[in-house]
């Protein structure tokens, strides 16, 4: 019974895809495929199999080679495997099968006991944790999208809030909003049904989606590093000319990503023109996309290293810290933690620069410097949970950072509020007082307008009155 249930488990998690990311995980049914291939290509190549008592075989996971009675054949683990195990456990293992006169003989040990997982795991299939982190990176996408969509309305609809730091934060937002759709589109493009047949996909189409994949995604990595620029110049430099540089900054951030996504294309075109582009087995072609990700997330980490180091001088000034709010949580930490004045100070630096540190990492991209330059076949599992489940997120929390949270826009919408509730109050009392006015069509805003050049008038005509009074002798 045991047995039955893992291979049901088994065959359950043939049908699954692996969903891939930004780091182009390959998925399962086309590494099979793929497998497939290069099996009947080597049939073809091979076809004197006379000699042989066994001849070739394709068991729908491995490609047998020929071999005479009494041969025992021993083959490593399908790569299909090697997604789910260490380095070391798919090295070691093995499955084998006897050339016996009957034909080939049952395979031994089973997959599901050779290649799958561990016994410890049981409780965990593969393909259910795919599944979950496909589930997780929807909802951080979807979430994002929503997010960073009502901050583009709100930076847009503001006047006051236009600024060049305000434009690097929209053109942020707009490349989150781009590589969540990108991720949409692919996704339902390439696993639009429960088969293999996008393996093998030549469509234009198809290819279109996955260089607007590319470039949407090369394009974030690119704004994240220009907020991280920007702001150091800012910090570094007394005299920053911020409207000229913005104009580079626009050709970076959307220029540079055209330019390498275009020789990307060019070369898989020319070189390794397979499939749907989806799957990039030449490296040297890959680097054209990766290599410029990599220089991102390494230039960004030394600036949010240099800005850490200005903020610690700045934080260390003796000018910082005398406000309201400080002395008031210097007397907290005084009162319940019994705390020294240098102690309270001490602790009240290290909140501010923790504040400072987390508010930047979203922004400048920091997590992504985890897996960065580790090897694509370290820590799989963790990777994809990292980078795809909790990096889908990064859009709705630099959104919330950086929009909803900020000071100058809560400001903004607080006064428009106010305005737009005290223009309602105005119109609604001048319905009711002068209904005449009401019927005639005219808004509240021409309605206050009158409202006060009349309410002027009768303020001008009464102190002209007076001042007629006051001149007539008595």
């Amino acid at each position: 019974l045991y047995f039955h249930i893992k291979l049901t488990i088994f065959t359950l998690f043939l049908f699954y895809s692996i969903f891939q990311g930004s780091r182009q995980q390959v998925p399962s049914n086309c590494v099979i495929k793929r497998e497939q291939e290069k099996c009947m290509e080597m049939m073809a190549l091979e076809h004197s199999d006379s000699e042989f008592d066994c001849p070739w075989f394709w068991d729908n996971l491995t490609c047998w080679q020929p071999a005479k009675v009494g041969d025992v054949i021993q083959m490593n683990c399908p790569e299909l495997f090697s997604q789910f195990m260490s380095e070391e456990d798919y090295e070691l293992g093995k499955v084998s099968r006897n050339c016996t006169e009957f034909g080939w003989s049952e395979l031994f040990p089973h997959y599901i006991e050779a290649c799958l997982y561990e016994e410890g795991n049981s409780s965990h299939p593969p393909d259910m944790y795919y599944v979950s982190v496909k589930a997780l990176y929807t909802v951080g996408y979807s979430t994002s999208l929503v997010s960073l969509t009502t901050a583009m309305v709100i930076l847009c609809r503001f006047r006051k809030l236009h600024c060049t730091r305000n434009f690097i934060h929209m053109n942020l937002f707009v490349s989150f909003i781009l590589r969540a759709i990108s991720v949409f589109i692919k996704d339902s493009v390439l696993y639009a049904e429960e088969d293999s047949d996008h393996c093998f996909i030549h469509t234009l189409e198809c290819r279109a989606v996955m260089i607007f994949f590319h470039y949407c995604v090369l394009s974030n990595y690119f704004w994240l590093f220009i907020e991280g620029l920007y702001l150091f110049t800012l910090l570094v430099e007394t005299f920053f000319p911020e409207k000229r540089y913005f104009y580079w900054y626009i050709v970076i951030g959307w220029g540079t990503p055209t330019v390498c996504v275009t020789i990307w294309a060019v070369l898989r075109l020319h070189y390794d023109d397979i499939g749907c582009w989806d799957m990039n087995d030449n490296a040297a072609i890959w680097w054209v996309i990766k290599g410029p990700v990599l220089a991102s997330i390494m230039i960004n980490f030394v600036l949010f290293i240099g800005i850490i180091v200005i903020l610690v001088q700045k934080l260390q000034s003796p000018d910082i810290g005398g406000n309201e709010s400080s002395i008031y949580l210097l007397c907290l930490f005084q009162k319940h933690f019994r705390l020294t004045t240098s102690e309270a100070l001490s602790l009240l630096w290290l909140l501010r620069l923790a504040r400072s540190t987390l508010l930047l990492i979203p922004l400048f991209g920091i997590h992504y410097t985890v897996f960065a330059f580790s090897p694509e076949n370290v820590s799989k599992r963790e990777r994809l949970v990292f980078e795809l489940g909790l990096g889908s997120f990064q859009g709705f929390v630099v959104a919330v950072l950086y929009c909803f949270l900020n000071g100058e826009v809560q400001s903004e919408i607080k006064r428009k509020w106010r305005s737009w509730t005290v223009n309602r109050y105005f119109a609604v009392d001048l319905k009711h007082r002068h209904p005449s006015l009401a019927s005639s069509g005219v808004n509240g805003g021409t309605q206050l307008s009158i409202l006060s050049k009349s309410s002027s008038q009768i303020r001008m005509s009464s102190l002209q009155a007076e001042t007629v009074n006051l001149n007539v002798p008595n």
